[in-house]
């Protein structure tokens, strides 16, 4: 409990200096959101197994030819996702979190896709499983999906870290969709942060085993703790990275941050990945802001 607190003050202490220092650089901002879009799409897409990389998902979403055939499906995947984080990104402080918005978002996601499940919840026999977990029955997911809801609201009073991932465990369990529910969840996770005055986070493949497993703690003991501590991180992670570029500050890889300041690597390596330095990932790099 001592450390899930001591993410929740550190979230509120770099929430509080970005506020501080984005006032009049809203530009910036702006450069730095449509420039994560072909990150959030590439991570979110391959936790689901999507073949394409990082360069392929930029190269689709700029619509520059690539190098190798992919499949029409893995082509929508990235462009649909695209769209809606970048719907989210636009319309989610103005618009409130509903079931008819997620039903729009998952409409979005998977337009061209499955058009005979795009836009609705599962219904008649469609039954879903996901790993050992059986996902409630069709009929009871509109209820449980309302329940969601009411549920993170009655909470207000507690850390977003924690109300993040609550919904997030909340809303995989339940599994509304037929197929799309893990990336409707992510985007899910920004869409409430930034509507909540906070910045979105990433989640990312590379972490995909601890992303499993705080499902698999959830499903089996109904905690929180590793959810938490990967929301706590990433959204660390997206602070540090934004109060590196709004500072003005020279940002170097941390290799080369290592060198210069004669320290282990793998000693700062180890500080990054528990957000114990403001070091963040960019493209899968490993940076930190430095003073000029």
């Amino acid at each position: 409990m001592a450390k899930q607190i001591g993410i929740y003050k550190k979230i509120d202490f770099l929430r509080e200096r970005y506020y501080k220092v984005v006032i009049g650089k809203e530009a910036l901002m702006k450069i730095i959101s449509e420039t994560e879009v072909a990150e959030q799409v590439y991570n979110s897409n391959a936790i689901e197994n999507s073949t394409l990389t990082l360069e392929e998902t930029e190269k689709i979403l700029l619509q520059i030819d690539l190098e190798r055939y992919i499949s029409e499906r893995e082509l929508f995947e990235a462009k649909n996702l695209a769209r809606v984080v970048e719907y989210t990104n636009k319309r989610a402080k103005d618009q409130e979190l509903t079931s008819d918005v997620v039903l729009l978002l998952h409409k979005m996601l998977i337009s061209n896709i499955r058009d005979d499940i795009a836009g609705r919840f599962r219904n008649n026999n469609e039954f879903v499983r996901v790993g050992n977990h059986i996902a409630p029955a069709p009929q009871e997911v509109a209820l449980l999906i309302e329940k969601m809801f009411t549920e993170y609201k009655s909470k207000s009073s507690e850390s977003i870290i924690k109300r993040i991932a609550k919904l997030h465990l909340n809303f995989e369990y339940i599994h509304p969709f037929v197929d799309g529910n893990g990336r409707i969840g992510r985007v899910l996770n920004n869409y409430l942060l930034i509507r909540e005055g906070f910045v979105p986070i990433n989640i990312r493949v590379i972490d995909r085993v601890e992303y499993y497993e705080a499902f698999r703690e959830f499903d089996i003991k109904g905690k929180t703790v590793i959810m938490e501590e990967i929301v706590g991180k990433a959204l660390t992670n997206s602070y540090h990275k934004r109060l590196a570029y709004l500072e003005s500050k020279k940002i170097i890889t941390l290799s080369e941050y290592a060198k210069n300041s004669k320290s282990s690597f793998s000693n700062l390596l180890n500080k990054a990945k528990r957000q114990t330095i403001p070091a963040f990932r960019e493209k899968g790099v490993w940076k930190i802001g430095v003073e000029v």
